[in-house]
């Protein structure tokens, strides 16, 4: 029996309500179950119980034994002194306050009903599955699945935003900063954007404003800070980003000592730092205040149109510094950037709303239903359960109901293990 399990048996009153008596033979009355609390303190607060003929205001504790109040040393702490109902599984000794009065409790193990238990072993009592409710997914309703699917995907948003504050924070408050940083993380995508995210927090932002007027200088920025202007190539574009850099290393005391290297391994040349790093270059070239721009546009259309950028004129026959390739445009693609919209700029928009205390508009979940489906191993396996993704709405809310919900063992927090125990009941 799991503790979790009893705080969702007493927070829904899935318990035989008529006839109900403590352990001392007192009758109860439930008026009002209390405010679910997760942090530390009790575990309900501001009940309302009639014991006996007394209507009773104050806090439920609820554990497996009642002999884990002692184990949890709940006798010596004053912010248990208000409980006034011990609740439990199985009673095997009698609970005192820290001034020695006697705390009724109740029993919950007789009182549950037998459908109940068996939604609930059925979740958790069955190894071997890959998430608890894999039997019981396809069975949950549309409209129930949607509606928790939506819950999910603003947690996603509210869980990056966190991490965007962060940022945000060291930056003084830039917006435009803190956009940077994001960007340059996620064209790196999963092989560099490591190295690309220490390439970026190596450079002061001031340092790009002053060098978007011309992609050239940004070009050797990036490059030169991703270590990528340390070989003795002779090339004349290569030569000119050399002394490009060394003039903005003097200018800016710039150092790249904390970026870590870029990689090439398992890449395809689409991919290739080098080639995304020119993109890079050639979008903060052409929008010198994106931030603001990104907070006007809310729709997809209007991002791929933004982000419609090529790389400069070398790179359309290169791919290294060093080998000519077959002529390509080597644009960012749609593919690429919903890549950019689920993991940078739909998070921001939404980070900046929060902030600013404004309503977060619809077009960040409109966007989202229009992307298509993200597609990655938990995504695929969900599908088989149920065909659920359709939109990277989807696929963000089912990356957070595995790592958050089913990973965690979550299940009565989630509204799916809500419904496979209750369809039993």
């Amino acid at each position: 029996m799991r503790e979790d399990f009893l705080h969702y048996l007493w927070k829904h009153k899935k318990f035989r309500l008529n006839m109900l008596e403590t352990v001392q033979g007192e009758p109860i009355v439930i008026s009002s179950v209390g405010q679910h609390n997760l942090n530390a303190g009790p575990d309900f607060f501001n009940a309302q119980i009639s014991i006996g003929n007394q209507l009773w205001a104050g806090n439920v504790e609820i554990h497996v034994k009642s002999s884990d109040w002692y184990l949890h040393n709940h006798e010596q702490d004053t912010a248990y002194d208000n409980v006034i109902l011990h609740v439990v599984w199985e009673h095997d000794t009698e609970i005192f306050r820290k001034d020695n009065s006697k705390i009724p409790t109740l029993v919950l193990k007789g009182i549950v009903s037998q459908e109940t238990l068996a939604g609930y072993n059925n979740l958790f009592l069955k190894a071997g599955k890959w998430i608890n409710c894999e039997n019981d997914f396809a069975l949950v309703n549309d409209f129930d699945l949607q509606h928790w699917l939506e819950r999910l995907y603003i947690e996603r948003l509210e869980r990056k935003s966190k991490g965007i504050q962060e940022v945000l924070k060291e930056t003084k408050n830039d917006w435009e900063a803190v956009l940077f940083i994001m960007l340059a993380k996620n064209f790196g995508l999963k092989v560099n954007g490591a190295a690309f995210l220490s390439l970026a927090q190596s450079i002061d932002y001031s340092v790009v404003r002053k060098s978007q007027s011309n992609q050239t200088i940004l070009e050797a920025l990036f490059f030169g800070q991703a270590g990528l202007l340390e070989s003795d190539i002779q090339n004349p574009y290569y030569q000119n980003l050399v002394g490009e850099y060394r003039f903005l290393k003097q200018k800016f005391g710039l150092s790249n000592q904390s970026v870590l290297p870029v990689q090439y391994f398992r890449l395809r040349p689409p991919n290739f730092p080098t080639i995304r790093l020119s993109q890079l270059a050639s979008l903060y070239a052409i929008h010198i205040n994106l931030f603001s721009m990104i907070l006007e546009i809310n729709t997809l259309e209007g991002f791929y149109k933004l982000f419609k950028i090529s790389t400069s004129e070398f790179w359309k026959t290169h791919y290294t510094f060093e080998k000519e390739s077959k002529p390509s445009a080597k644009v960012l693609t749609k593919s690429f950037i919903d890549l950019l919209l689920i993991n940078t700029i739909l998070p921001l928009k939404f980070c900046f709303a929060q902030i600013q205390g404004k309503h977060v508009g619809e077009d960040v979940l409109q966007i989202a239903s229009e992307i298509k489906s993200e597609k990655n191993g938990i995504v695929e396996a969900f599908n088989k359960l149920k065909h659920v993704s359709k939109s990277a709405y989807h696929s963000q809310a089912l990356l957070q109901l595995k790592a958050e919900y089913c990973e965690k063992n979550k299940c009565l927090q989630c509204s799916i293990g809500n419904k496979v125990i209750v369809k039993n009941t």
